[in-house]
């Protein structure tokens, strides 16, 4: 849930806002919000509907099957509980496919960024703008709306059904000693959890556009009521009420900050700075609730604000695991030089890399390489095509920013003038590699971290003419 944004909304009520006209300015900006803002908010909205219905029919079947495996085993320990647990199976599973997700708002599943997007839409249908009100791409936008929020509804009731089959399972299963057995579906439940808060995550982060839109909403001095008495957020305040320019900005039954400050000077009658003392103290308390939620995440693998955070899970989850494929690359770049008799390079190997992510600390990943020749010396440059190579590595985690790296490479040692001279692979060198790699965190715009690696190449002694047999790499990952 985008907390900011939420208190950012909840507090404009509260704001006292002169009563002036809607300006000319705004105006015209309203009228000429592009199609391309619509047509964005409507592209994330589908894409998303379509990768939870995907991924939620993905781990049912997965589910379902398990618990066929489950009840194969547990009816030759206990053929009578067998059947009670595992009585339509299937039935169950069609269900939860055809679950329905139109909710009342107060049962539904909230998410800020939906609610705070879908209210300003909703005022600009209201807007007695014809440019804006009748943008077809606006009504098509507030429908996608509808529709996702149908679709988080939906996921979170059976993430909750899920959960619940999980303790009835588990407590059986543990019962009759067969832990292992069940273990798999605690995963494939747990992974589904985490697969539908990665994408609720990925909704809550605004677009440059959306974070545009809303911002412009926000100028108009009318938004403030409208969303006070058409949000989901809103109407958990029913007394909040219009607000005007003569009230206190409070929400009935909230304590206002001008009669908070009047009981702590009455209290205090100017002895204490109270206003340092609170900040001081909020200060601690922030520094400590930061700490603890730190310490919570590094535990659940997840993040506060998620139900599955608070569903400890029995084995050390993959944060890769709900990532798309290409979320799991990372990119990479690295060189290696030669020098003659004095400092100046004769070759510098240039290398580009794709990894793939296991997990939080294994990477393998494929490679080339392509060796350049820059002369005999600084007054004798020659840039020419010496070498070409292609590699795989794997890079697996030994302690904190130390890796493990091993790989395998062909490579051609010889000048070339062009691509055809290296077709034929006899003329290529085997090289197989193992050393260490360490790992150091940038914060560049264009590198996240730089791999400086040592490596022993085992096959170079065999080569010929013979290569050398330790290579020193640097390489930045994007």
């Amino acid at each position: 849930m985008n907390f900011k944004l939420i208190i950012l909304l909840f507090l404009v009520p509260c704001i006292s806002i002169p009563a002036f006209a809607q300006d000319s300015t705004t105006t015209n900006s309203i009228e000429k919000i592009p199609d391309k803002v619509f047509q964005s908010i409507n592209k994330k909205a589908s894409v998303l509907e379509e990768k939870l219905d995907k991924q939620t029919d993905k781990y049912l079947s997965k589910l379902e099957r398990q618990e066929n495996k489950l009840r194969r085993k547990l009816w030759k320990k206990d053929s009578t509980l067998a059947k009670e647990l595992f009585d339509k199976t299937e039935e169950k599973y069609s269900s939860l496919r055809n679950i329905s997700g139109k909710l009342d708002k107060y049962q539904a599943l909230y998410s800020g960024h939906l609610d705070s997007l879908s209210t300003a839409m909703k005022f600009l249908q209201n807007e007695n703008l014809d440019k804006i009100s009748s943008n077809p791409y606006l009504q098509k936008s507030l429908g996608e709306y509808k529709q996702l929020q149908e679709k988080f509804n939906q996921s979170n009731q059976i993430k909750n059904y899920l959960s619940q089959r999980k303790m009835m399972l588990k407590q059986a299963f543990q019962r009759l000693g067969m832990v292992k057995e069940y273990k798999k579906f605690e995963k494939e439940v747990y992974y589904y959890r985490a697969q539908v808060d990665e994408y609720k995550r990925m909704f809550e982060d605004p677009s440059k556009l959306e974070a545009g839109l809303l911002n412009l909403v926000l100028k108009i001095p009318r938004f403030k009521n409208f969303f006070a008495n058409n949000s989901i957020l809103g109407s958990l305040f029913p007394n909040m009420g219009p607000v005007n320019s003569s009230a206190s900005g409070a929400a009935f039954g909230l304590q206002t900050r001008a009669s908070l400050n009047q009981y702590l000077n009455t209290r205090f009658s100017g002895s204490v700075n109270y206003n340092q003392a609170i900040q001081q103290n909020l200060g601690s308390a922030q520094g400590q609730i930061d700490e603890l939620r730190s310490k919570f995440m590094s535990i659940t693998g997840g993040s506060i604000g998620s139900s599955s955070d608070f569903d400890l899970p029995d084995f050390k989850p993959n944060e890769e695991h709900t990532k798309s494929f290409l979320k799991r690359l990372e990119y990479g770049t690295n060189f290696q030089t030669a020098h003659g008799t004095g400092w100046f390079p004769i070759t510098t190997d240039l290398g580009l890399s794709m990894g793939y992510k296991l997990n939080q600390k294994n990477v393998i990943g494929l490679g080339a390489s392509y060796k350049i020749g820059w002369g005999k010396d600084i007054r004798h440059i020659d840039v020419s095509s010496q070498g070409a190579g292609f590699r795989s590595f794997a890079d697996i985690n030994i302690k904190k920013s130390f890796f493990l790296s091993g790989g395998f490479e062909y490579n051609y040692q010889q000048s070339f003038l062009s691509i055809r001279e290296i077709y034929s692979l006899d003329a290529w060198q085997q090289s197989g590699l193992v050393g260490v790699s360490k790992i150091v965190a940038l914060q560049t715009k264009f590198f996240k971290k730089t791999k400086i690696q040592l490596l022993w190449d085992f096959l170079s002694y065999r080569q010929r003419p013979q290569t050398q047999a330790f290579k020193f790499r640097i390489g930045y990952n994007f």
